[in-house]
Order: structure tokens, then sequence, then C-alpha cells
């Protein structure tokens, strides 16, 4: 990153903070357990890692992207296709998923949201009984194991005493509608908090409707003063979410609301039936020692009609047609023993645990045509039995060698085992069984200075790596029988140094630089009748700059604000292909393109009055800078920035709190490009975002 960009950014911060009066008053500190696995504050840690609470403005509250706009070096674009999860990467880390999560470890109350081979969602994330979103990024995610690019874990808020009862509806543009209904308490040794969340949209472009249901329960019960046991409940339901698939940028500068014709002509949409429960028991076993046992356990069924051309499935006899028909079984558990004492005289604490996930995965595929009829189930053209774990042991340490100083590190060994078993062998479509097993040891080093009590500076260092998912492993790029079990895993050495600062109780700012250096990434080979295959690069590199603020100017105003700067590209050339028919990469990728999917830069601030109860009021900003497309760098997103205004007003009477609220959102009106799909092989790169939109709504709380 040039010294001349870094400087007036820095300066900006430094000002900003001198011109912050010294609050009277302290404010409760923020805790997170998510980068050294017990409850300390981020200020202490030598990690970027940040935390966001319930926000108390009001929101539709069913997105992601919604919650953590205020992280840097986190991007979560909403797709406005509810038949595609959310776009999750941190630092460029898993920018290239088409669908589906890969490069971010997600986690919901300790429990994974991501299979042992790296690909996850977030579909099921229930953000209504949440109490606070943790994201660690930098080298310290490699603690968490393969695909550990960063990592994103969903907390839901214990039972309050007294208890309470919340209800909520809001409504606006496009059809939205969210419902919910909340319970939250304390009865005894027990508590509880129970949700159902009942979401539905039209859908801003055409045939993009769709209809979720998601519940989510957490039951805690203290066994004794020592023990605690931990129900973790949660559902999901997406029947026939309708899939608008990309544009070209003809089409959208045309019409950003259309859809390509083949999703009507095939009717492409896709459902979702999730089911999962976990449980956890925490032992404190004495002063110095606990214990932490963790197990899960989830079913998930995914059934998607795709536009594969009905030429394309006959033409070629091992194609696995146009419906995807996947049955999931998945689980697995964590033991994790904790040790907190002195070491040398200062305090000391170590975490040693294992890991063991397990998926098991029945992928069948049919024709999507029965004679002349399109968007049906026809006839079996894929059956097999697909089965990913890992097991890993992971140790971590903190040790606070002197009052100003505390060292953190750790190791994580993986190893990750891939079995595909073909059960659907005929003449053009032989056997593609096989195995394949990944291995990594990932050692991660940090140290912390207390400059001063109001300025924390840090650096951190250590290796990461990430395998193939299944979904990369389906083909191989020479068109061979088999799996492409001759993809390497992507490995990485990522280097990160940064301050922190709280000047008061009010302000805090940080400022992060970061660079990660990877062998072996992971990019597309060809895209061939609906099959896309990949290939291994030799080099590429993230590097860049995050800086953030928060602060509270006033009485009742507040100003929160997110940047960050992000250079990826690939270090080494390499032959891809660009052409829907292309059979073999045949067009030169230069030394120095862009990672496709990364924007160079993206930017949040938001201005908020208000204080707990009365009139709310916000003006905020949303900002992204321009995103390549595809590995060539031919096409691209233009950059943009979106403003949006909120308010309303918040009774808060004896049992009853109401939160009434409204919103605009993209105030200008401007068609933008909200999110890209990387590499599409018909050019259909474009998901646009919607135009102005409106919202409204009401939150009830009961006590």
């Amino acid at each position: 990153m040039p010294l001349p960009t870094l400087r007036p950014l820095a300066g900006g911060i430094l000002i900003a903070l001198s011109t912050v009066a010294t609050a009277q008053d302290a404010r409760l500190a923020p805790i997170v357990v998510t980068a050294t696995r017990s409850a300390q504050s981020p200020y202490d840690i030598p990690a970027a890692i940040d935390v966001v609470t319930t926000p108390e403005d009001g929101s539709l509250d069913v997105n992601l992207s919604e919650r953590v706009q205020t992280i840097p070096g986190l991007v979560v674009r909403d797709r406005q296709n509810y038949a595609q999860d959310a776009q999750v990467s941190i630092r460029g880390f898993g920018a290239r998923s088409t669908f589906g999560i890969r490069g971010v470890r997600l986690y919901t109350d300790g429990i994974p949201a991501s299979m042992p081979d790296g690909q996850g969602q977030v579909s099921h994330f229930n953000l209504d009984s949440a109490e606070r979103i943790e994201v660690l990024r930098g080298p310290f995610s490699a603690l968490y194991g393969n695909a550990s690019g960063g990592v994103v874990q969903v907390f839901t808020a214990d039972g309050s005493d007294p208890p309470e009862l919340r209800f909520g509806v809001a409504g606006g543009s496009n059809g939205n509608l969210r419902t919910s209904v909340n319970a939250r308490g304390v009865d005894g040794p027990v508590d509880y908090n129970i949700d159902f969340t009942h979401f539905r949209t039209s859908g801003y472009r055409d045939h993009s409707a769709a209809r979720r249901e998601s519940g989510n329960a957490k039951i805690g019960w203290k066994l004794n003063e020592d023990a605690k046991l931990t129900l973790v409940l949660n559902a999901l339901d997406v029947p026939d979410a309708q899939d608008p698939l990309g544009l070209t940028h003809a089409q959208f500068k045309a019409d950003p609301r259309q859809v390509a014709a083949v999703a009507d002509t095939y009717d492409t949409r896709k459902s979702v039936d999730q089911q999962q429960v976990g449980l956890i028991y925490d032992q404190r076993i004495d002063a110095s020692n606990s214990l932490r046992v963790m197990s899960y356990y989830g079913q998930r069924g995914v059934t998607q009609y795709l536009s594969i051309p009905v030429a394309t499935q006959v033409a070629q006899r091992g194609n696995s047609g146009g419906v995807v028909d996947l049955d999931n079984e998945y689980g697995g558990g964590d033991v994790r023993w904790t040790w907190r004492d002195t070491l040398a005289g200062r305090p000391f604490e170590l975490a040693a645990g294992v890991a063991y996930d397990n998926q098991e995965q029945h992928r069948q595929g049919y024709e999507n045509f029965v004679g002349n009829q399109l968007g049906v189930r026809g006839a079996k053209r894929r059956d097999e039995i697909d089965r990913v774990f890992d097991f890993d042991q992971y140790a971590q340490a903190t040790w606070r060698v002197a009052d100003d100083w505390t060292l953190m590190g750790g190791v994580r060994h993986s190893e990750v085992r891939f079995r595909s078993s073909d059960r659907y062998i005929a003449p053009g479509n032989p056997d593609d069984s096989g195995t394949v097993r990944y291995a990594a040891t990932t050692p991660v080093f940090g140290v912390l200075w207390r400059a001063t009590p109001w300025l924390h500076a840090y650096a951190n260092w250590g290796r990461g790596f990430e395998t193939p998912t299944f979904s990369e492993l389906g083909y191989r790029a020479d068109r061979g029988a088999g799996l492409a079990f001759d993809l390497k895993p992507s490995r990485s050495r990522n280097a990160e140094v940064g301050l922190k600062l709280r000047p008061s109780v009010r302000v805090e700012a940080g400022l992060a630089l970061f660079r990660a250096d990877s062998d072996d990434e992971l990019a597309v080979a060809t895209n061939l009748g609906g099959r896309t295959t990949y290939q291994n690069i030799a080099r590429s590199r993230r590097q860049g700059i995050e800086a953030s603020f928060n602060a509270e100017l006033a009485h009742d105003v507040h100003l929160v604000a997110a940047y960050t700067r992000l250079q990826a590209s690939f270090r080494t050339p390499f032959l891809t292909c660009v052409s829907a028919g292309c059979a073999a990469p045949d067009t030169p990728v230069q030394a120095g393109t862009r990672i496709p999917g990364v924007p160079r830069a993206t930017g949040y601030a938001a201005l908020k009055l208000g204080g707990e109860v009365g009139w709310q009021a916000g003006l905020d900003m949303n900002a992204m800078g321009a995103t390549s497309a595809n590995d060539l760098g031919t096409a691209s997103a233009a950059g943009y920035a979106l403003f949006g205004l909120s308010g309303g007003y918040v009774f808060d009477n004896g049992p009853w709190r109401v939160n009434t609220f409204a919103r605009v959102d993209n105030l200008a009106d401007r068609y933008v490009v909200g999110s890209v799909i990387v590499n599409d092989g018909n050019g259909r790169y474009d998901e646009p975002a919607p135009g102005r939109t409106f919202l409204v709504g009401v939150d009830v709380r009961w006590r």
C-alpha cells in the first residue's frame, strides 16, 4: 500500500479522535470469544476482531448484510436472490464463490455452519434472536481449520430476567414482509430464547419471489454452580425460491429488473429444508481448569432446477443433468480443555482441543425436461455418495509477559479426507469413484503492546490453508473419468500490524495493514455444458488497509464509519476459458490481474441521532468500489455510493417497549450492480441492486 495513501487516512483518524470530547461516564465494553475461545475485550487481543450487537433503530433484519456494514474487511452482498446464499468474503477470501460460501468459516453458538470441505451457508442464521455477531480477520482465523480466511460467528442471546415476549413486523417495497415472535426468559435453573421468523418477498426482479421460515431455540440448564448444559435447535424452510440468474451488462443497462429468458423457460428455482441440533456442556473443574464439550447433528436437503439446455444434456452422455438433488447428513463435535493460572508469575491461559466434523451427501442429478415439457424432473443422470470428514487438533495460549505486553500463539493440525462412491455407471459415464486426503499444520503468533491506556499496537503472523470443496472437485478439467483429485489445497502466509485506539470511553478506532500471499490459489479452468472445472494458480496476493471509527460525538449523537482498501491479484500468469463453449483453457491471464469478486474499496458511514427512547433518526452511506467479474479482467461492475435515511420513535412505558421505524434506501434511486457472479460461463455477471426502496415496521417488547 503506497505511503501517500496511508498518511491522509491515518491523519484523518487522529484529527477526528482529537476533536471528540472526553466522556464523563463509562460504557460497558463488549467482549468476544472467537479469537481466544474465552471471554476477553477485543481491545486486549493482538488480532483484528470486531463485534456488532442487535440494532435498536429497526430494520428488515433478514439478511446478514444488514448487521455487519460497520466491520471493515468484511463484504456481505445481498444478491436479491434467495435461491442463492449471500456472498461473503473477508479480505478477499471467499470472493470466488458463485453459490454458497467458501473460504470463510461460519459458526452459530459455536456450532459449525461450514462443512468440513469449507463450503457453508448463512441462510439459517436467525438474526431476530441473536445477541451479537463476531468477525475475526487475519492470521488467527487459521486456528479454526480448513478454509479459514476469516471467521463469522453468530451468538444467540441468553434468556432474560425478567422474561420478555417480542413481536415484530416490517414490510415495504418489492413485497418484502417480515414477521417474528420471540420468547426469552429464566425459570429457575433454566434459561431460554425461542424464536420463529417468517419472511416473504415478491422480489426486486422478475422471477425472484421467495418465502423463508426459520426457527431457533437456545435452552440452557444450569446443572450446578460449576456446570451448564445448552441445547441449540434451529430449522429452515425455503420452498421453491425463484432464481432470476444474472444479466449481461447490456441486459442490465436495458432493464435491471428483467431476467434472462432461460430463467422463465426452465423455471429456475431452489428449495432448502434444514434441521439441526447442538448440545454444549460447560464444566468448571476447579479454579484453574475448565472443560467444554460440543456435539451437533443436522440434515439439509436441497433441490435446484438449473437452466442447462436440453441439447447440452442430450449431446453429453456424462452430463449430470439440469436438476440437482442433494440430501445431506452432517455432524461432529469439539472437546476443549482450558487452563488459566500463572506462568513465571504472569497471567497465562492455555486452550487445547480436538475437533471432528463429518458430512455425507447423497448427490443425484436429473434431466430438467420430460419430452417437450421443461423445468420438471426427468431421467436420472447422476447418483453418488460423497463423504468428507476432518479430524483436527489445536492448541492456543495467551501470556501477559509484562503489564504492557501480551503474547498469543497457537497451532492447528488439520486432516481432511474426501471419498466419492459412484452409483451411476453407464455407457459414456464411467465410474467416478475416488478418494483424496489433504493435511496441513497452521501455526500463528501475535504480540500486543499497550503503548498507553488509550493506544494498543499489535502484530501477528500465521499460515493457513484451503482445500477444494466437493463442488470444485466435481469434474476434471481434462473431462476424464473421476473427480478432480489432482487439485491442490491453497496455502497462505498471512501478516498483519495494527493500532487500536480508545482515547475515551465514548470513542474507539482501529487501523490495520495486512498481506496474505497464497500458493495454488483455486481459479476456473473451463465452463462447458453447465460444468465448471478448476485449476491451481501458482501465486496470488491480497493486501490492504482497514480503518474503523465509532464515537458518541455529543449526547445522543453517534457516528460510525468503516473503510477498506484492498489489492487482490494473481501474481503468476495462467490460461483460462472465456467463451461459453471453451473445452480447454486457451486465453492468457497476465500476472497482476485483479482477482475477480473483490472490490477495490468498500466504505460505510452512519450518523445516528437519538437515545434509547424518544425520536430516532439516521443518515447512512454505503460505498463499493469497482469489482472485476472474471479472471481475465475484461468485465467489471462499476463502483457506487448509496445513501439511506431512517427515522422512528421508541416508546418505553412500564412493561411495554414499542419501536416504530421507517427507512428509505438508495435515496437517489440509482441503478447499480449490487453483486457479480464470478466467471459466469454465459457472461451473465451482473446481479442488480434495487432502486429506491421503502420499509416501515414496529417491534414490540413486553416484559
